[in-house]
């Protein structure tokens, strides 16, 4: 590790094989916390390479388990977090109302490494039990169209620096790690990317991979639609920028999505919504994300005939179904 710290301290950056090699090697619990808290701390003062994004996810698409879940036809809607802004979670209640419409969602997630609630602090509070078996997630996702693919279960070689990166308390590469590495494989995901230089490095990755993606960056900064400024969306066939009220929404105030200050009050006001009793501001972030999520599987029509869905699935209660029929 010292030569490859070394390497990196003058500035030069990792070869794919290099990239790949070294978090094989972390993996394997040969480095202390100190050398890998170094490691990582490299990739925060400067950006990713496409490179080193390549190699860092293809280490960690080799060391985990291998999912089969009967068809690809599965939606992910995911973001790197760590943008800062501590907003509810849009992207689990997004991928409810998805699997409301009766299209299977596959969502990765895990607890909060540089924010204050995760999708899985939320869905724990609220009592889903994390599945760890194939057949557990595909009984899930019949029976609610719903899946939870809770990343410690199926990427235990990463077990080990989950403390580093809460100690870090900042948004490490890790973060862009886990949208590229679903074990499930999705066919179709949407990624919320808070920096538009990465997201143009995901931009390239996932063209190279032939992948029905869809990436959002909010412009002021957020990792989803948020609503609060004009949102880019990019895509396999190209990208647009697009404002709330093209989305059929109006523009709202940050402080509206604020997502609590504990994790007992991100799951409470997670709750509120998907049972309906949200904001207008609240359910029009989350009606927004769920719409472009259905649009980019292209199998369903326009934005806003996938709006209609998405809000048909929200107000007839069948984006809270899906997850109560999985509560135990």
């Amino acid at each position: 590790m010292k030569e490859i710290l070394q390497y990196l301290f003058d500035h030069q950056t990792l070869s794919k094989a290099q990239a790949k090699s070294i978090l094989l090697e972390i993996s394997k619990d040969i480095f202390n916390e100190i050398e890998v808290t170094s490691f990582v701390t490299v990739f925060l003062m400067r950006s990713i390479t496409l490179a080193e994004l390549e190699g860092f996810t293809e280490a960690l698409q080799q060391l985990a388990p291998q999912i089969n879940l009967g068809t690809d036809d599965l939606v992910d809607i995911v973001g790197t977090g760590g943008d800062g802004k501590n907003t509810f979670n849009i992207s689990t209640l997004a991928s409810l109302v998805v699997a409301g419409t009766g299209q299977k969602v596959a969502k990765h997630g895990n607890y909060a490494a540089s924010t204050i609630s995760g999708a899985s602090n939320v869905l724990e509070t609220l009592g889903y039990r994390f599945k760890e078996t194939e057949a557990e997630l595909k009984s899930d996702l019949e029976k609610g169209n719903f899946c939870y693919l809770h990343a410690p279960i199926f990427h235990t070689s990463l077990k080990s620096i989950a403390p580093m990166r809460k100690n870090i308390g900042l948004k490490t590469f890790f973060n862009l790690l886990g949208p590229l590495i679903n074990p499930a494989k999705p066919r179709y995901t949407m990624i919320g990317v808070a920096n538009l230089e990465i997201a143009r490095i995901y931009q390239y990755l996932l063209q190279k991979k032939n992948a029905d993606f869809l990436l959002v960056n909010a412009l002021d900064g957020y990792d989803e639609i948020s609503l609060t400024s004009d949102t880019k969306i990019m895509d396999k066939n190209g990208e647009k920028i697009y404002s709330a009220e093209e989305l059929q929404f109006r523009n709202i105030d940050p402080e509206t999505i604020f997502g609590g200050n504990s994790i007992e009050e991100a799951a409470e006001i997670f709750k509120t919504i998907l049972e309906g009793k949200g904001t207008y501001e609240q359910n029009a972030v989350v009606l927004a994300n769920a719409a472009m999520a259905l649009k980019n599987t292209e199998k369903y029509g326009n934005y806003e005939n996938c709006l209609m869905m998405a809000k048909e699935s929200f107000m007839e209660g069948k984006a809270l179904n899906c997850l109560n029929v999985l509560i135990d």
